[in-house]
């Protein structure tokens, strides 16, 4: 089955799509903006909206259809294969399964200094309604904030005796997230400790399959919660204790 985007009708292929151009907002930049969507394959291109974002530079929101199609059932991906259980489910099934609290750490590492991210896996209050890690009985959660380096990070996972480790990483400018989140995995090789957490990273870069090509157990992208990362966490470990 081959499709296309959907717009007014199915299969129509209208898109909407946003770039920033270094020109002055003006008509030759509103043209330039256009064509350029034209030389991107979008037939008809309406620029819907343009903005100043300084003297150099323009931002532009650009309609069109483009005639590329795709059969989905062509593509195949690497997923996370568990349950999304509730607040009360995954408490349950920690306390029936293992018998006692999962300690888990966490940071964003490095040179990364947001904290909105792992601070909405791990505080209390949540975010969106969803709860943090340390809101759950069965966790011990612990939250180092930000710039923490790796070396800290692995230091303070040994103190604690952590079963898994969370990254989060926020900055990707230069793909610096691709360097830091590098430098763990193999700290931790060198270490000879990779095999003795779970190590999983989120970020707005992030996908589970990524995050499997860096060496990490799970990646959580955009719109996850803390429900989703406990999820995984209590059944993965639970598979691990009964599978050794």
């Amino acid at each position: 089955m081959q499709i296309r985007p959907y717009g007014d009708t199915a299969n129509d292929g209208i898109v909407q799509l946003s770039f920033t151009l270094p020109l002055a907002l003006n008509a030759r930049a509103r043209e330039a903006a256009r064509r350029y969507a034209m030389l991107m394959g979008i037939s008809n291109p309406l620029v819907a909206h343009a903005e100043a974002m300084d003297k150099e530079f323009s931002f532009f929101v650009i309609y069109g259809a483009c005639s590329h199609t795709l059969d989905p059932d062509q593509i195949s991906v690497d997923e996370l294969a568990h349950d999304e259980l509730d607040f009360h489910e995954i408490n349950e099934l920690v306390e029936k399964r293992l018998g006692r609290r999962i300690t888990v750490v966490g940071a964003a590492i490095e040179s990364d200094a947001h904290t909105v991210g792992i601070d909405a896996i791990f505080n209390a209050k949540g975010y969106a309604g969803n709860y943090g890690l340390e809101r759950f009985p069965a966790f011990r959660a612990i939250n180092l904030g930000a710039q923490v380096s790796c070396e800290a990070l692995l230091r303070c996972a040994a103190e604690e005796g952590a079963e898994a480790i969370l990254v989060s990483q926020v900055v990707t400018q230069k793909n610096v997230h691709i360097h830091n989140l590098t430098k763990l995995i193999e700290l931790a090789e060198a270490e000879e400790v990779r095999e003795r957490y779970l190590f999983i990273v989120g970020g707005p870069r992030i996908s589970h399959a990524f995050a499997k090509e860096l060496g990490y157990d799970a990646g959580f992208g955009p719109g996850s919660n803390a429900m989703m990362v406990a999820s995984y966490i209590a059944q993965e470990l639970i598979a691990r204790s009964e599978y050794a």
